[in-house]
Order: structure tokens, then C-alpha cells, then sequence
């Protein structure tokens, strides 16, 4: 019982923390349920072990081909002034990801240039023609000539162009679609969220039973503040105040903690 590995574990771990069943907690079912989900959802988005990186292979259907040739969407937008009417037209150039994508990194380019496959691209006639046995070229010039490969086909079959938004889950690909086919595959460098649902050991995380704990604790003061200085039986006073209160304080701190010891620093952007 210790070690929570369900939804429901977590709950019995974090109201026993708070004195259950010795205590009375004064906080609805349902108001626990929507706790968890936001601990969840907070621990999925700032958490390094909340997410995960897949790749994910899509392949394309006959359908998805022809919505997207021919879906144009527009849209009619009235000016601020109210005199002119504006329209504008989109073109349905997207794929429609699962919801736990929460960011698409690349789109790893499949093409058919000479550059970089078939059997008398470059790539394969350097290593049949200089790497017979080892030690026959140099590294240093191998690695230049690699480099020089690679940039002359970043310009000849240039990357895709991707667009991604996780509130909407749409994939824009900025491509010629009437070059695809049916038969053509997606692989997805992308981002999801980890699923308490197949990884129970989230349920045991140490940082989410703080936190889950704290959210509990500052419901129950708050559902408890209007009740302030009623004296029960044995007088005993209710300070729903103050554990209120003290509630903010325990989940101030370990959002501050996630955010210096759990959470991936910002990359930073050059140029």
C-alpha cells in the first residue's frame, strides 16, 4: 500500500497522508477525482518523466489523400471598424495526431534522389569505390565529404516545413501533396505524454504524491473556511484557514522544486 499503482492507490496513499481514516476528510469524491487530474496533467507537462520521445509511423490513406487535395476551408472575418468584410481561404494540409502529442520535432524526409539512395547514389558508389578496406580513406576527409553530401541534398529535397499546435492536434505539412500516394509512410519524430494507464509506476512517483497531497489538503481547507470558529463537541475548533493556508504553502514549494530539479531547463536559441 505504500507504493500506490493505481489511480485509486494514489488517492488512499495521499488522504491517508492527511490522517484518513483517523481524521475525517471533508472533501467530495469528485472534487478528488478533478485533483488528480490536474496533478496528472501538471506532472505530464513540466515533469522530465512525463513525457517521452517515440517515433510514430503514419500511413497514409486514400481517404486522408483526397480530403486534403481537395478540402479548402474558408473562413469570413468582419473588420474591427465594422464596414469591411474580409475573407480568407486554408487549405486542409494537415494530419490529425493522437491527443497525448504534445510536439512534433521532424519529419524524417523519405525521398528518391541520387544523392542519398538507389543503388548508384553517391553515398554507396563512396563506400564501394574508397572504403574497400579499412583504413583506406582518411576520416577527416571522409567526414567533409559527408557534410558536403548532406548540404547538397538539404538543397535539392529540402526538409519538410511542419506546423504543429497540441491544443487542436493538427500536423501541417508544408509538401506537394499530389506527389504522395497511399502507399507513402510518415515517420514521426515527435513528443507524448507519458499514460498512468500503461506506466503505473507514475502513481508511485514520490513528487506526485507530494503534490496530490497538497492539492487535496488545500480543497479540504477551503471547503472547511466557511466553517471557521465553529466550535464540535469536546472543544475542538475548526481552522480551515489555516490549513488552507498552510496547503498553499506546501504546493508553492513543490512547484518551485519541480521547477529546479525535475523539470528540463529552456533550450537556448542562437542567431
Amino acid at each position: 500500500m505504500t507504493q500506490p499503482s493505481s489511480r485509486q492507490g494514489l488517492i488512499d496513499y495521499s488522504l491517508r497522508k492527511l490522517g484518513y481514516p483517523v481524521v475525517e476528510i471533508n472533501v467530495d469524491d469528485d472534487q478528488i477525482d478533478d485533483l488528480v487530474d490536474d496533478a496528472i496533467q501538471y506532472f505530464n507537462e513540466r515533469h522530465y518523466d512525463g513525457i517521452e520521445k517515440v517515433f510514430l509511423k503514419h500511413k497514409l490513406s486514400e481517404n486522408e489523400l483526397n480530403s486534403i487535395r481537395t478540402g479548402v476551408t474558408t473562413t469570413t472575418a468582419t473588420s474591427t471598424v465594422g464596414i469591411a468584410t474580409l475573407s480568407y481561404t486554408e487549405t486542409n494540409n494537415f494530419i490529425k495526431l493522437p491527443d497525448h502529442v504534445i510536439g512534433v520535432n521532424n519529419v524524417f524526409k523519405i525521398d528518391s534522389s541520387t544523392i542519398s539512395s538507389g543503388l548508384f547514389n553517391i553515398k554507396y558508389q563512396l563506400f564501394l569505390n574508397d572504403l574497400y578496406y579499412y583504413g583506406a580513406l582518411d576520416l577527416l576527409n571522409y567526414a567533409m565529404v559527408k557534410t558536403y553530401l548532406e548540404d547538397l541534398s538539404r538543397l535539392i529535397t529540402p526538409d519538410i516545413q511542419i506546423r504543429f499546435n497540441k491544443k487542436n492536434h493538427r500536423l501541417y505539412l508544408d509538401i506537394d501533396w499530389s506527389q504522395m500516394s497511399s502507399n507513402n509512410y510518415l515517420i514521426l519524430d515527435c513528443y507524448r505524454m507519458v499514460n498512468p494507464a500503461d506506466a503505473s509506476s507514475v502513481y508511485n512517483d514520490w513528487w506526485l504524491k507530494k503534490y496530490l497531497t497538497a492539492l487535496i489538503k488545500r480543497q479540504w481547507g477551503q471547503n472547511m473556511i466557511k466553517f471557521q470558529g465553529v466550535l464540535l463537541p469536546g472543544g475542538v475548533q475548526l481552522n480551515g484557514r489555516q490549513l488552507f493556508d498552510d496547503a498553499v504553502k506546501e504546493i508553492e514549494e513543490a512547484e518551485n522544486q519541480l521547477k529546479t530539479e525535475y523539470e528540463l531547463p529552456p533550450m537556448d536559441l542562437i542567431g
